[in-house]
C-alpha cells in the first residue's frame, strides 16, 4: 500500500507559478506510474500530466503543455509539478495518483489506485 500527501498549492496571480509536491510513503514511488489530475468546481476530474515507471516518460493534457513540467525526487520519495504561467481556468483541486501499470493511457483517471487528498490551487486574475 502506498499513501500519498499532496502540498504546495495556495493563490497566485494569472501569469504565476507553483511547485506542487506528491509525497509518498510505505512503497517507493519510483516504481509506480504517476498522474496529476485537477477538479475545478462543477467539472469532472480531469488528466493534466503523468510520469511513468518506464524511463520516466512524461505526458500533459494539451491544455497545459509548454506551461507545466512534472518530475520525480527520489531522494524525498516524491514526484513534483510545477506550474507556470498560471491562468485562471487553472483553478482547481489538485490531485496525485499512483498505479502500477496502466493501459492505454497515464492520463486516464480510472488507470489508478492510490490517490492523495487534493490541494487547492487558487489563479487570480
Amino acid at each position: 500500500q502506498v499513501q500519498l500527501v499532496e502540498s504546495g498549492g495556495g493563490l497566485v496571480q494569472a501569469g504565476g507559478s507553483l511547485r506542487l509536491s506528491c509525497a509518498g510513503s510505505g512503497r517507493d514511488l519510483k516504481n509506480f506510474n504517476i498522474g496529476w489530475f485537477r477538479q475545478a468546481p462543477g467539472k469532472e476530474r480531469e488528466g493534466v500530466s503523468c510520469i511513468t515507471n518506464y524511463h520516466d516518460g512524461t505526458y500533459f493534457d494539451d491544455s497545459v503543455k509548454g506551461r507545466f513540467t512534472i518530475g520525480r525526487d527520489n531522494a524525498s520519495n516524491s514526484v513534483f509539478l510545477q506550474m507556470s504561467s498560471l491562468k485562471a481556468e487553472d483553478t482547481a483541486v489538485y490531485y496525485c495518483a499512483a498505479t502500477g501499470w496502466y493501459g492505454t493511457t497515464c492520463l486516464r483517471e480510472s488507470e489508478y489506485v492510490h490517490w492523495g487528498q487534493g490541494t487547492q490551487v487558487t489563479v487570480s486574475s
